[in-house]
């Protein structure tokens, strides 16, 4: 047990799953939980998976507690630090879950104090749902969670990775710049372009009569599951983390006008070519145990 209280600041999805978790696999001893929404206070207390439940307020605990999570939408990260920084206690260490690092560590910055630790972290799991009812203990296990230590050596970070792993998960440490360009890599531009192509296809449903949504076969199912996901979170990550963002946009354009260009000019050696590279990408992904190969990737539904 690397800390014997924490307290999750948001018990939404991650942040209840990351209280079963700890509970679960005995990492840590009490669990508190504060969350702004009276619903989501309820659910909580009525799920049972907290030791204890504040709505809004949570002075007492933050008193008490050894490692603080921020488990809010990037956008409030910032006025989740203010409330909840000056009633630690010294010693204690404070990190959050946000998809972005960069602009945390900003929102953050101007209230932290000397005498605690800040160790941003990205727990790389999730799925379309929200809520406290959507969260599981298991939801980590062997998945990446990425730290991102302002500074070098800390004993803190060695004591957050401990957590991370006691939970399931893998650690990797990065800097918060090269977290924020893989990522918009590989999670926020694909979550750009489900958006974008669900989207169109709810105008194309008024051309073709509901044909959209009747005939979607598995690749068009996908992308409606990934654009499924929390609009509040991902708004505050596209702005937070635009300049990645856009960077790879950018990059994804140039090629697709490549393929458009292939196609147009019946170009079966080019296709076949890309296709061939990007399919070699989803073996490694199995491989490396990040997805299943069974048929409709292990999915029932």
């Amino acid at each position: 047990m690397t800390f014997n209280t924490i307290l999750i600041v948001g018990g939404g999805l991650i942040g209840s799953s990351i209280a079963r978790a700890a509970k679960a696999y005995g990492q840590a001893k009490t669990v508190y939980i504060t969350d702004n929404s009276h619903t989501a206070c309820s659910a909580i207390e009525r799920l049972g998976f907290a030791d204890g439940v504040s709505e809004g307020q949570a002075d007492y605990f933050a008193s008490q507690a050894d490692l603080v999570i921020l488990c809010v939408p990037p956008g409030r990260m910032g006025s989740a630090a203010e409330k909840i920084i000056p009633n630690m206690k010294s010693g204690a260490v404070l990190s959050d879950v946000g998809s972005i690092k960069g602009a945390v560590i900003e929102a953050v910055a101007p209230f932290m104090r000397d005498d605690i630790t800040f160790v941003p972290a990205h727990p790389i799991a999730g799925t379309e749902y929200s809520g406290p009812e959507a969260g599981f203990a298991e939801i980590f296990k062997d998945r990446w969670c990425v730290l991102t230590p302002i500074k070098k050596g800390l004993s803190e970070t060695k004591d957050l990775k401990a957590f991370w792993q006691g939970i399931g998960s893998q650690v990797s440490i990065m800097t918060p710049k090269r977290h924020d360009i893989v990522l918009a890599t590989t999670s926020h531009v694909p979550h750009l372009i489900a958006y974008t192509l669900v989207g169109t296809a709810v105008d194309m449903e008024r051309v073709t009569d509901n044909e959209v949504v009747k005939y979607s076969a598995g690749g068009f199912r996908d992308f409606t599951r990934i654009a499924a996901s929390d609009p509040v979170m991902w708004r505050d990550v596209f702005l937070a983390n635009r300049e990645a963002t856009l960077e790879v946009v950018d990059r994804f354009i140039e090629d697709l006008t490549a393929l458009k260009r292939a196609i147009r000019w019946e170009d079966g050696e080019t296709l076949l070519e890309h296709f061939a590279k990007t399919r070699d990408i989803r073996r490694r992904i199995v491989d490396a145990g990040q997805d299943s190969a069974e048929p409709n990737f292990g999915r029932h539904d």
